[in-house]
């Protein structure tokens, strides 16, 4: 019998391009040969108000076509009604709305004069950048085991399942043909003394679609409950756990609110970044450069990368969430009386087999006031010591191309009234045109000349395969960065033979000044969609190859 872990082979993928099994948090295949199996990514995102959350899981399986299950621990039984399967494409839609984004700017003519109110209200590409001066069963055998429920969705045969011991739940698991490795019982036992009740979901594998390169495509999952304490288990992951590093990614959503981690420290991504040209064929590599030397400053740390409305962004690497999808991730569930879908095909409606949902009529404003907040961690199984638990935090802002007080591009994240910020990084172009005017205005940004292509924003997505160590940040940044003690940039520090030759082409020019620095008026970039391969992954799901056979 061959194990590989869930999480364990998709971190591992962020730090080299090519697949190898390993070991982790959140999980694992089991085989019952010598064949391997691999995951590579399994997103989470929570939906959370009062004491309800809405979770909603997907799983990338990819290995030979026996069943598996998985066993998520949850705070109470879940019947039929709180269980359905969702659209895959939607945890696309999430992850790359909140990954990290990559803009390009270009200088404007320093002689043509701004219109009035320029940099207090529509940039020239149309993008709105202004000022901003705020930021039923019964027990099995004598093991203790009871199966509170059993049921049907989709290619999923549900079970819940009570213990009064972990011991008996371990022993059951394999008396019933799941095959789990040594080790499940000591991180079992915290859930069940703690009162867990045990989400088992089996898959037929004869009802799943394999697409290409063996990868099942299994419908994601999304099941709510009631708990007082807002938390994500992954405990149940280290049966496995390697000391490789393994990447969590959390996606919340909620009712104006932010949510940070109230169990850890927590730190905002470094923001509004100027980087080489270069950067824009190794976003990746450069951005889980920045990553890692945050967590080196901070370490122990979960980074925040995004904090905004989950109906707009400025700029956009793709689509924004609608009301549809609002509701798929859990507004059915969460919204008060009178706000509910109107029409037919929602939730429990004829919306498709499996509890997959059909359109939707929402009222225009409804789902504008949902933040969409954007958590990354990145540890070893010997830095786990409970599970991850969230609490409300203040609004922030940051990363947009808005001036400070002191006319200033802002830095960093600073509270404010609202949730505004992002994990920006923007290539600039200067003007590179003649100046013939006496007073030319210097560090105007905006679009790209006439004629020239103008690029979409790029997300920071299929990090599974940036390459850690294939860049160096000292000599990609182009403006400093204190919140990693970085202060001698770009040339100065050792740029590229590429970007120096840039440097010296554009010193050569008498009639071009150096780029300006940060005190620069307001532009826009480009805001089409640029996409990618979601690569989130979030280790709490313990998941196991089975035998066919039904639980009795």
């Amino acid at each position: 019998m061959k194990t590989t872990s869930v999480c364990g082979l998709a971190a591992m993928l962020l730090a080299v391009a090519a697949p190898a099994p390993a070991s982790a948090f959140c999980g694992f295949y089991v085989s019952g040969g010598n064949a391997e199996l691999f995951a590579d990514a399994t997103m989470v995102v929570m939906m959370r108000e009062g004491t309800t959350t809405v979770l909603s899981m997907r799983n990338d399986y990819r290995g030979p076509p026996e069943n598996f299950a998985m066993v998520v621990p949850v705070p109470e039984v879940l019947d039929e009604s709180r269980v359905k399967t969702l659209p895959s494409e939607i945890f696309d839609r999430v992850d790359q709305l909140a990954s990290p984004r990559l803009v390009e700017y270009w200088e404007q003519d320093p002689c043509v004069r701004p219109s009035p109110g320029y940099g207090r209200g529509a940039a020239p590409s149309g993008a709105r950048l202004g000022r901003m001066r705020s930021g039923g069963g019964g027990p099995a055998a004598d093991l203790g085991v009871t199966v509170e429920a059993e049921f049907a969705v989709g290619e999923y045969e549900i079970v819940i399942l009570s213990a009064e011991d972990s011991s008996g739940l371990d022993t059951w698991l394999r008396q019933e043909g799941y095959n789990i490795p040594p080790g499940a019982e000591p991180r079992l036992r915290p859930y069940v003394e703690g009162g867990s009740k045990f989400f088992v979901a089996r898959v037929d594998v004869s009802k799943v679609t394999f697409g290409d390169e063996g990868i099942a495509q299994l419908s994601p999952l999304r099941v709510h409950y009631t708990s007082d304490t807002f938390q994500l288990p992954i405990r149940l992951g280290l049966v496995n756990s390697s000391d490789r590093p393994q990447d969590l990614i959390v996606h919340v959503l909620a009712r104006n609110q932010r949510y940070e981690v109230a169990n850890r420290p927590n730190v905002t991504i470094p923001t509004n970044i100027d980087v080489a040209d270069s950067v824009r064929e190794r976003f990746g590599p450069f951005y889980v450069a920045l990553f890692d030397e945050t967590l080196r400053v901070n370490p122990g740390a979960v980074v925040t990368e995004y904090a905004w409305q989950a109906t707009n962004c400025d700029p956009c690497p793709g689509p924004v969430l609608s009301g549809n999808d609002l509701q798929t991730l859990g507004g059915d569930v969460v919204a008060p009386a009178g706000m509910g879908a109107v029409g037919v095909g929602g939730l429990g409606g004829p919306g498709g087999p499996g509890g997959r949902f059909g359109r939707m009529r929402r009222r225009p404003s409804w789902g504008m006031n949902f933040v969409l907040t954007r958590l990354h961690a990145r540890y070893t199984a010997d830095e786990v010591e409970d599970d991850l638990v969230f609490r409300a935090a203040d609004p922030i802002v940051g990363g947009r191309e808005f001036l400070n007080d002191a006319n200033h591009l802002e830095e960093g994240a600073r509270p404010s009234h609202a949730n505004n910020f992002q994990g920006r990084y923007a290539i600039r172009h200067a003007w590179e045109g003649p100046i013939e005017c006496e007073n030319p205005v210097r560090g105007r940004w905006g679009g790209p000349p006439a004629g020239t292509p103008r690029p979409g924003t790029a997300a920071a997505q299929g990090l599974a395969y940036a390459a850690r160590g294939a860049v160096r940040l000292p000599e990609v940044v182009r403006t400093p960065v204190p919140e990693i003690g970085l202060s001698q940039v770009g040339a100065l520090a050792g740029a590229s033979a590429a970007d120096e030759a840039a440097d010296d082409e554009d010193e050569a020019a008498d009639d071009i000044p150096d780029p300006p620095n940060r005190d620069r008026e307001p532009g826009c970039a480009g805001c089409s969609s640029a996409g990618g391969a979601a690569g989130a992954l979030v280790p709490f799901v313990l998941l196991f190859a089975t035998r066919r056979r039904s639980v009795r």
